[in-house]
């Protein structure tokens, strides 16, 4: 079995779908809450449920029957201000996950993030020399404790102590896709202005503040959530594969072209209406993101990634405008 931590979450739950559509056993590992946060989960057979406080002792009497873990489970929100909560949950949870995965020879695949970027300013490369991470600089405590992790990883395999049998940290940018509707203020753009440009109303975007960049123009590596789980689909099939990679559509994108995508795709003329970006963003606001995929493509991974376009009208034709839109 395959136990997916943050498994009815927004990329863990397309996992698990994934996942049991080849007809694996899945296992989850999640708060659910009172929300809708289950309906994420509703239409695929889930062999088990665990509570992360709960993982340590389910762990340690399934040692024999989990064949990999998938850790997708953390606090990611950016804006999110306690400190440690965020250690607790995104550093020393997943260095339990590392530790147990490494003494029982189990395979490793955990979402890092491209937060660890920061502004940018060092560049996009998924280099996994220790140098180059340490010269990162996030933005928030959400990007520095992926951050952390990462580099705790590379320094474990650097100074040969055991690790799991196969280890990937995978480097998301910005995903957007079905089962994301828990996420409230962190859910796409796409998905809160839907119900806006299918209506024929105007969607609102920051003003640029920065003279080169033209109002909606800011520009996102946006990535299909269908493409992030075909990447995990793939490593779980090729198990000799390790290391920490970009995972984004290696194209930068503007927030005017996703919204125009949007508009096309619910069949309505764009109408874009730009409004100052709040003060206390701006400091941290990133202008520009772009992946750069030549680690994945050099590892093998050869599948192309879903054009924004296509992306957003799939999202939208599937998902968005049906009476249920979880996938």
């Amino acid at each position: 079995m395959t136990i997916i931590t943050g498994g009815a979450g927004f990329i863990g739950s397309n996992i698990a779908a994934t996942l049991a559509e080849r007809g694996e056993e899945v296992v989850v590992c999640d708060h659910l809450g009172s929300g809708d946060k289950w309906r994420n989960l509703a239409k695929h057979l889930i062999s088990g449920f665990v509570a992360p406080a709960d993982l340590p002792a389910w762990l340690a009497t399934h040692a024999g029957s989990v064949k990999a873990v998938v850790h997708m489970g953390a606090i990611s929100s950016t804006t999110e201000s306690d400190a440690d909560l965020i250690v607790d949950t995104n550093i020393k949870f997943s260095t339990l996950i590392w530790d147990w995965c490494a003494a029982h020879d189990v395979p490793l695949v955990y979402a890092s993030s491209a937060a660890t970027y920061g502004n940018g300013a060092h560049g996009f490369g998924d280099d996994n020399d220790p140098a180059a991470l340490a010269a990162l600089r996030p933005l928030n405590a959400y990007g520095w404790s992926k951050l952390a992790f990462d580099r705790f990883v590379v320094d474990q395999v650097r100074r040969g102590r055991r690790h799991p049998p196969q280890w990937a940290g995978l480097k998301f940018f910005n995903v957007y896709g079905p089962n994301e509707y828990h996420k409230g203020e962190m859910m796409s753009v796409v998905a809160k202005n839907h119900a806006i440009a299918a209506a024929g109303g105007s969607v609102r975007l920051f003003k640029s503040h920065r003279p080169d960049y033209a109002d909606g123009g800011q520009l996102r590596d946006f990535v299909y959530v269908r493409d992030c789980v075909d990447v995990i689909a793939w490593l779980l099939d090729n198990r000799e594969v390790n290391g920490i990679f970009n995972v984004g559509s290696g194209e930068a994108r503007s927030f005017a072209d996703l919204m125009t995508a949007l508009y096309h795709a619910v069949g309505q003329p764009p109408a874009i209406d730009y409004i100052d970006m709040p003060h206390h963003l701006r400091a941290k606001y990133q202008y520009f993101t772009q992946s750069e995929m030549g680690r994945l493509r050099n590892a093998g991974y050869g599948a192309p990634m879903t054009t924004l376009e296509d992306g957003v009208t799939h999202y939208v034709r599937h998902f968005l405008s049906q009476p249920d839109p979880y996938r």
